[in-house]
């Protein structure tokens, strides 16, 4: 007897993935630090979000939908990745990393005008906005995974990770209010903080464990490509600005 039931509405679960979860191959890690050697061979001081998407979408010959609302970032057939990026001292020795994860406001969602009233009915509200947004990135997509970059602040050493993107249950966490005024959630196993919310703003940040089979590179500076020798390349001249009166 075969394990896996044959179903009609399997469709999504059908998904050749590119790699198995975690296991990036060499040449999609080469494709990315190639990509973030090109952003600094344009003086670019910084590697952002939308950069982060644009390059792994590169990698992975992916799209990198560059939406402000929703879960998936970049998309692959049926298959999305989550794109988050963070910045630290040593990207290599790196053991945690917070996760801004998006705003989840009670008060719209739940009418829950004044939070700190219920902790444990806000903290469950919390986390249900986060679930619901789950649950419409695997409507849509299967798999669904979060893909971080580790970036140092010279931009030259990075650590990459993978996790499967899920929901979490209200009852593995503790939810209290720290001296900050912050809501924050504890593993009941680890007693680890998991999550921080922000009454003011709404912002939900995960707390995230950077595995040991978390994958590093170091790029070269590249010489810079000066905006007069891009210019020059592309044979601009004057008439390509019109202005408008």
């Amino acid at each position: 007897m075969q394990l896996k039931p044959k179903l009609k509405d399997a469709r999504l679960s059908r998904v050749v993935e590119p790699y198995p979860i975690n296991e990036l191959p060499d040449e999609i890690i080469k494709k990315i630090g190639s990509y973030f050697v090109y952003l600094l061979a344009i003086e670019r001081k910084d590697i952002t979000g939308t950069d982060w998407g644009d390059a792994f979408a590169y990698a992975v010959d992916g799209k990198h939908l560059d939406a402000p609302i929703g879960i998936a970032d970049i998309t692959l057939d049926t298959m999305a990745w989550s794109a988050k990026t963070v910045k630290a001292n040593h990207p290599f020795s790196a053991t945690k990393v917070r996760l801004i994860s998006g705003r989840c406001s009670p008060d719209y969602s739940y009418g829950i005008n004044d939070p700190h009233k219920d902790i444990n009915q806000t903290g469950r509200a919390v986390l249900n906005i986060w679930n619901e947004r789950i649950n419409i990135a695997h409507d849509m997509y299967n798999p669904v995974r979060t893909i971080v970059l580790v970036r140092s602040v010279d931009l030259l050493n990075y650590c990459i990770f993978e996790e499967d993107t899920n929901r979490f249950r209200f009852s593995d966490y503790t939810w209290d209010v720290n001296p900050n005024g912050n809501f924050i959630a504890v593993d009941n196993v680890t007693k680890e903080t998991k999550f921080t919310w922000q009454p003011h703003g709404s912002q939900f940040t995960i707390h995230t464990s950077i595995p040991q089979n978390a994958i590093k590179f170091s790029i070269k500076r590249p010489p810079i490509i000066s905006r007069e020798q891009i210019l020059s390349a592309i044979h601009f001249d004057e008439t390509w600005v019109e202005i408008i009166r």
